[in-house]
């Protein structure tokens, strides 16, 4: 069951290969995740000192949220991920000239997961060709539809 999607990355990027990694969160950060305020459209994963790290995805705190802690919304969080995944994912990312996108958050028997993607970068042209195709599969829908 998904939770936040990153419709822009799908629009950005050609995504080549998905994985999904665990999330090292702290407990406001489940229950906002939970109540739906976590946004990934500016979020990218690095890969640093052979870990995989998620910058730049915000979660919002709950005006619930402890007394006694500061919550920080864009801190960076660790993903938990194999070591031949990160290996593989280190090679292609260094060599190959990939990025790796945060995809969307969902739950997987009752844990918060992250699926990123393995992409390249779309170039403007390519971005108009598949929205024609969009475009072009709604209109097709419409006319089987009246028929």
């Amino acid at each position: 069951m998904s939770i936040v999607d990153n419709r822009k990355a799908l629009h950005d990027y050609s995504i080549e290969e998905r994985f999904e990694a665990g999330i090292a969160l702290e407990g406001w950060e489940v229950k906002a995740i939970r109540a739906g305020r976590a946004q990934l459209k500016e979020g990218y994963v690095i890969l640093r000192d052979a870990q995989a790290y998620l910058i730049g995805a915000h979660i919002s705190p709950l005006p619930e949220a402890s007394t006694h802690i500061s919550p920080d919304p864009v801190r960076t969080r660790k993903l938990l991920l194999r070591a031949e995944e990160i290996r593989k994912l280190i090679g292609k990312v260094e060599r190959a000239g990939y990025t790796l996108v945060p995809l969307d958050l969902h739950y997987v028997r009752g844990r918060i997961k992250l699926q990123i993607g393995l992409a390249k970068g779309k170039r403007q042209y390519d971005k108009r060709v598949a929205e024609k195709e969009r475009e072009w599969q709604r209109e097709k829908h419409r006319i089987l539809k009246r028929a």
